[in-house]
């Protein structure tokens, strides 16, 4: 969005000046004509404070994508035209980045162009799922109900993503928990024994040796320890981002972890059947599907076998073949598929399956809040009480010496 100064006069003749944002020059007359402003000057600002800086948060919330969805869907229901539901939802949307780009589209949409073609200029904030079937909903004229069907599958997915990721988080809490209070017994408790154990002369078993040189390097050389840390995920970050091989390497072996792989596996599963049952039954070509999903899936080891599958079609096979040749795919997915192809219900057999997966994930989820819990509060105590029994097995072996 672009900050533009006017000058003009007002509907009773005065003058008026001041601040406006818009996309354009263009659009910000339109804004100013609006407010019943007839601009005399209209000049793109030079004062640095009122330029935008994109920090890279460019991207719309799941939340908010999904209320402008069902948003656009009722008002397209109720009679009004897809340029002024645009316009509404772009007035009252909170989310910045839609806002500007709806506004855009809003324009280019004033200008002649398609609303699928105007969108897809957004890549950023409208996913290639929505355009594709925005393009299919301009060739059938069920505009609402795509739109009502799109708002669902990006709530569907956004509610698996929370329960996968909610399911990761407290492992992980309590694993940072236990770094910490590790650290902090190494650095702050343990140093304070090693001088009476210095100063009483006793034999030191493996573990406490073992723990004091831990706690002696932590002490003295904790710089070097944090800049390892550092370096190596900045090393992971940039190989993440930038080499392929890397990258299917990473999710190849999230995927083949136990207890967390399988549960990877099957949302991802649910998100691939969900978002081709939703293409496929608003008349996207099957090719065309399978295009978008690799590109949105999200995961690398599942566009690969999306992919095989694409080519497989274009050769004249079947789509279920290259699914069954993968260890992703269970033999129910494949079972599915199969009898989708064969009676022509595919976006319903899809559907169906990712339903299931879905289901799967919160039992899934549900078990693994119930089991990690004890198992990680057993490896802190491990963990804790290690470096206990290191500090006081020495004092123990002097006591029944005395």
């Amino acid at each position: 969005m672009t900050i533009y100064r006017y000058v003009g006069r007002t509907r009773r003749g005065e003058l008026t000046k001041g601040k406006i944002d818009a996309p354009s020059k263009k659009a910000a007359i339109a804004k100013l004509r609006e407010r019943g402003i007839n601009p005399r000057e209209i000049n793109e600002s030079s004062n640095i404070l009122d330029k935008e800086f994109n920090l890279g948060r460019s991207k719309v919330k799941n939340q908010d994508f999904v209320i402008y969805c069902r948003q656009f869907a009722t008002l397209i229901r109720a009679g009004v035209s897809v340029v002024e539901a645009t316009n509404i939802l772009a007035r009252q949307t909170r989310s910045k980045p839609l806002k500007r780009a709806l506004e855009q589209v809003e324009e280019d949409l004033r200008s002649g162009l398609s609303f699928s073609k105007a969108t897809k200029k957004h890549p950023k904030v409208f996913p290639d799922l929505f355009v594709n079937m925005m393009m299919s909903a301009e060739a059938t004229g069920n505009l609402d109900t795509i739109l009502e069907k799109l708002a669902t599958t990006f709530e569907k997915q956004y509610s698996l993503k929370k329960k996968v990721q909610s399911s990761m988080t407290y492992p992980l809490v309590l694993l940072v928990l236990t770094i910490v209070v590790a650290v902090f017994m190494m650095v702050v408790i343990v140093p304070s024994f090693i001088e009476s154990f210095e100063s009483m002369g006793a034999e030191l078993p493996a573990i406490t040796i073992f723990t004091i040189k831990i706690s002696e390097i932590l002490q003295h050389y904790w710089w070097s320890v944090l800049g390892a840390i550092l370096l190596i995920v900045l090393v992971f970050y940039f190989l993440y981002k930038n080499n392929g091989k890397f990258h299917y390497g990473v999710h190849y072996t999230l995927l083949r972890i136990p207890i967390f792989g399988p549960l990877l596996q099957k949302s991802a599963l649910s998100r691939m059947m969900s978002n081709l049952s939703s293409l496929f039954s608003s008349a996207v070509p099957i090719l065309e599907c399978l295009t978008i999903v690799e590109k949105v899936i999200g995961n690398p080891v599942i566009g690969k076998v999306i992919r095989d599958a694409r080519k497989s079609l274009e050769k004249g096979s079947s789509l279920a073949e290259p699914l069954e040749n993968s260890w992703l795919f269970p033999p129910l997915v494949t079972s599915m598929v199969h009898i989708g192809e064969t009676t022509g219900t595919l976006d319903f057999i899809l559907q169906k399956v990712s339903e299931f997966y879905e289901a799967e994930v919160d039992r899934s989820v549900d078990t693994l809040k119930s089991l990690i819990e004890p198992v990680m509060i057993l490896f802190l105590a491990v963990i804790v009480g290690g470096i206990v029994a290191a500090v006081f097995l020495p004092m123990f072996s002097l006591y029944e010496q005395m």
